[in-house]
């Protein structure tokens, strides 16, 4: 396999999962390059699995299907240095239940770390389940024991999910949690 490319705004696209090692041969260059990316494709023609990281990064995936990989929508055009054209264009995206977030630090986009349940954060980053608790209390408006079930069903397969994101500047855990 050829090096992945270098995503700053989604440094390890395999370890989030939305890149997997495979044959696969990419539509937009059609060459084989041993990894393919799995993740949320916005473009008129389904490509979910079909692109390959590569096509991705430089920009050809949305330039020859005007494909984007995170809603548009959620990203804040006043970001600085073209960071929302870039995680859109340029970034691959990842699968949430009902809609990305991508949250901010340092008056910057964060990046996009990987989608968690409460026991990889209890056996990755134990500190964090008291941010992701405040999280849940002070930004989702949840307190009590709801706050407390919610946090305790975090699930990185079947949601509720914790999707984490890391600032570039700071290096602090920002979170996203979705839920059916």
């Amino acid at each position: 396999m050829d090096p992945l490319p270098t995503f700053k705004f989604h440094p390890d696209p395999i370890a989030s999962g939305s890149v997997e090692l495979s044959d696969a041969k990419c539509v937009c260059c059609k060459k084989s390059r041993g990894a393919i990316y799995v993740g949320p494709v916005y473009a008129e023609e389904e490509l979910s699995g079909k692109l390959c990281p590569w096509c991705i990064a430089d920009g050809s995936a949305h330039k020859k299907f005007d494909a984007t990989f995170v809603d548009e929508e959620v990203l804040d055009e006043e970001w600085p240095n073209g960071a929302a054209e870039e995680i859109a264009q340029r970034t691959p995206g990842f699968d949430t239940w009902q809609g990305e977030a991508w949250p901010t630090c340092c008056d910057d986009a964060t990046a996009f770390h990987k989608p968690m349940g409460l026991a990889e954060i209890r056996k990755e980053h134990y500190e964090w389940e008291g941010l992701i608790t405040g999280h849940v209390v002070h930004n989702m408006g949840i307190s009590g024991g709801a706050a407390n079930r919610l946090v305790d069903s975090l699930n990185r397969d079947h949601g509720p999910t914790a999707y984490v994101f890391i600032c570039r500047h700071c290096n602090a855990a920002r979170f996203h949690i979705d839920q059916k």
